[in-house]
């Protein structure tokens, strides 16, 4: 038998990780003295360690490593578990190299301009969202009152309380100077049904959602934009559908286009270009 110092020296395993897979049942010792408390080990319980160091070094949780040494795996059954950590690792590598390119562009852009954005864009997922909304053409972007009036009348009328912050999907394909394609939404709960020119549905969820905060009057908006669309082009992303304004906190008066404590999320739905 061997001591766990020398099977530790031995192994090349720390005794602190030969103690944690004894607690875990991964490698018990062939003998505990009951007396000291020592661990004594053998030589032959050296193939099962290097699996477990093997099946860990693959990225197998500890777990998953006891589980497949108590239960057993045919090849086939290993060979799908390997396929799948391959595909797991792979798409960390995509990830990371995503990640890498968004730095590179990042760092272009200081050296470039010599100053930090003020916009930083993150990507996210949006899950689907239930809402009561108003689309109609509308003369330009900040002429959508009409709407939400008529929206907010409906909400009033049937009591229903709002869900979260409203927000306007536009539809355009593109930037328009007059006739927007509007939509004004505020989500909701329970199942109130659509009525008239009020459409309730659920809002579709995006998967990859590029969004930037706003935090400043409607009429500097247009900043934001700016800044999300380069960063959308310069990170090898493209536009997938109506982008969305949701408004997280909203002007002191409603119609107010010019309230420096207005804070706006933009959202534009990406996907990999």
């Amino acid at each position: 038998m061997i001591k766990i110092g020398d099977f530790s020296k031995l192994s090349q395993v720390s005794v602190q990780a030969l103690r944690y897979y004894d607690e875990l049942g991964l490698l018990k010792p062939v003998e505990v003295d009951r007396f000291t408390g020592y661990r004594y080990y053998s030589a032959s319980q050296l193939p099962r360690l290097n699996r477990i160091l093997a099946l860990k070094d693959l990225g197998f949780s500890l777990e998953k490593i006891a589980q497949t040494l108590e239960e057993g795996v045919s090849p086939e059954q290993l060979r799908g578990m390997l396929r799948l950590r391959q595909a797991e690792q792979q798409q960390r590598v995509a990830e990371e190299q995503e990640r890498l390119a968004r730095i590179e562009v990042r760092l272009r852009q200081i050296e470039t301009e010599d100053t930090m954005s003020n916009y930083d864009v993150v990507l996210k997922k949006v899950e689907p969202l239930r809402v009561a909304s108003i689309r109609d053409i509308i003369p330009a972007y900040s002429q959508q009152g009409q709407l939400w009036s008529e929206l907010y009348a409906y909400l009033g009328q049937h009591r229903l309380t709002p869900g979260g912050p409203c927000l306007t999907v536009y539809h355009d394909e593109g930037y328009k100077e007059r006739d927007v394609d509007a939509e004004v939404c505020q989500p909701v709960g329970g199942g109130q049904p659509s009525e008239g020119r009020v459409k309730v549905y659920n809002l579709p969820g995006v998967e990859t959602m590029a969004c930037v905060i706003h935090h400043g009057p409607f009429t500097t908006i247009s900043e934001a934009y700016t800044a999300l669309t380069q960063w959308i082009e310069a990170n090898g992303y493209r536009m997938i559908g109506p982008d969305r304004e949701v408004v997280l906190q909203p002007p002191a008066q409603s119609s107010s286009q010019t309230d420096p404590n207005t804070v706006t999320e933009i959202q534009f739905p990406v996907e990999k270009a």
